[in-house]
């Protein structure tokens, strides 16, 4: 055999090898976001309740008014009674399903979870979804510009990864006793892709994706399914975006990410966010986000558009807390 023979061979099975991870890579797409519009899975099958935490705007509303029009009772937790009673008047109102309240406050530290436990004992819960989360600023900003430094940086982590970690603790047992349960974390794409000028956000965000995977590789052998979901563009109260074409509304990624369930463990959410992750990684490489030039001019837009809308005192938004 020559050696053109044996390049030509080499040559074949690297194609074919590309060409099946490519094939796999498709199947694997085609399911999580086409066969699931069809054949979705009965989320009744884990519990009688759900959990839904920032539940009173933006993606956890949208989680919590979905899973009920599925089947589910919810429990709703967010901070503001008035919104939690509305949002609970339109679950029974539209879809007839029970609902508990819990008002509390996650950016406050771990003495608030002998509450949440109390509050949630004697139910069967089958799903939690950990979506509750804030950012310190509106805008990109440097990280010694934290307005209130000290309380905000406690505040964002006990937001974005304490609550995480706290809750999950909460629900486990009861999901290890009936042996089925879904905990659903909800991430971003910053937390994939490290976004300088948004730093301890993107980095929480990053835990929380860590966090998911280890959980589901320790839980999936005990029928507890741990899905991490990464949005891209969805409009809520922290982003401040209108819905369009390349912005999903928080009712239409809820509905599609929850189809995702059972095809995935690790989703973008809907096939958009999937395409818009892909581009991004091509335009927007690691070498370039994190330069240095990159980063100074995302930083002086930052400080124009303040400068524009006359914006002088220190402010943050909490997406699902404030909603």
């Amino acid at each position: 055999m020559s050696l053109l023979d044996i390049l030509l061979i080499i040559g074949g099975l690297t194609f074919f090898f590309y060409l099946l991870k490519t094939g796999g890579k498709f199947w694997c797409g085609f399911r999580e976001f086409i066969l699931s519009k069809f054949w979705q899975m009965d989320l009744r099958t884990y519990g009688q309740w759900a959990v839904v935490t920032g539940a009173t705007s933006g993606i956890g509303k949208a989680y919590a008014m979905e899973l009920a029009r599925r089947g589910l009772n919810v429990v709703l937790v967010s901070r503001c009674d008035e919104k939690l009673r509305q949002v609970a008047k339109e679950i029974e109102g539209q879809h007839g399903k029970k609902t508990h309240t819990i008002r509390v406050d996650f950016t406050h530290d771990h003495n608030i979870y002998p509450f949440m436990a109390k509050q949630l004992q004697d139910m069967e819960i089958g799903i939690l979804v950990n979506n509750v989360a804030m950012s310190y600023s509106d805008d990109f900003a440097l990280f010694h510009e934290i307005p209130c430094a000290e309380q905000k940086i406690s505040e964002v982590i006990n937001c974005n990864t304490l609550s995480v970690a706290q809750m999950t603790r909460l629900v486990l047992p009861g999901m290890l006793k009936r042996r089925t349960g879904l905990i659903i974390n909800i991430s971003s794409q910053v937390g994939i892709h490290a976004q300088p000028l948004l730093a301890l956000y993107s980095a929480t965000k990053a835990f929380v994706i860590y966090f998911s995977q280890c959980l589901h590789a320790e839980y999936k052998s005990k029928g507890i399914t741990v899905q991490c979901v990464m949005p891209f563009l969805v409009s809520t109260n922290m982003n401040k975006m209108k819905s369009s074409c390349l912005v999903k509304s928080a009712t239409d990624f809820a509905r599609e990410a929850l189809n995702t369930v059972g095809y995935s463990s690790y989703t973008s959410g809907c096939l958009l966010h999937t395409v818009q992750r892909f581009a991004f990684g091509l335009l927007m490489p690691d070498w370039l986000r994190m330069s240095s030039i990159f980063v100074g001019k995302l930083h002086n837009g930052a400080q124009q558009r303040k400068a524009h809308r006359g914006v002088h005192k220190e402010e943050y938004t909490v997406e699902g807390i404030e909603g």
